[in-house]
């Protein structure tokens, strides 16, 4: 009887210890798209924003990020946390990783492979692939 006592506080343990991690959808990532990139990129994120005015060159669209192929998931996480500015022009959009931060979730970058991703970064990154046109 006290093996079976131990094996149940055993595996009661174990899941009280494993935590289900909530993905985070579009809306989540809108509230922080609206907060540090609609100043530039616009309200709907074709780079029209009250801030893109006399920007050379003008803020992406953002809505044509995955035009003709699969959402390039990768490339978006490492330009929004400054991390790669291949290929930017100038590199005038800030870097956004330290505001960014928080609890990692697991985020498929393209590869098959779970990536621990800052939540508020997984969140603007599904954002983003949400208001896709192309």
């Amino acid at each position: 009887m006290q093996t079976r006592s131990l094996t149940l506080v055993a595996v009661l343990g174990a899941a009280a210890c494993v935590q289900a991690v909530s993905m985070p959808d579009a809306p989540e990532g809108a509230a922080i798209y609206a907060e540090n990139c609609a100043q530039c990129h616009g309200p709907a994120g074709k780079g029209d924003g009250p801030w893109a005015a006399g920007m050379v060159p003008p803020p992406t669209d953002l809505t044509q990020l995955g035009a003709g192929s699969a959402f390039p998931r990768r490339h978006v996480l490492s330009v929004i946390d400054g991390y790669d500015r291949t290929g930017l022009p100038g590199q005038e959009m800030p870097e956004f990783g330290l505001l960014l931060e928080g609890e990692t979730v697991p985020v498929d970058v393209g590869d098959g492979v779970l990536t621990p991703t800052p939540r508020p970064l997984a969140a603007l990154m599904a954002y983003l692939e949400s208001i896709q046109e192309g």
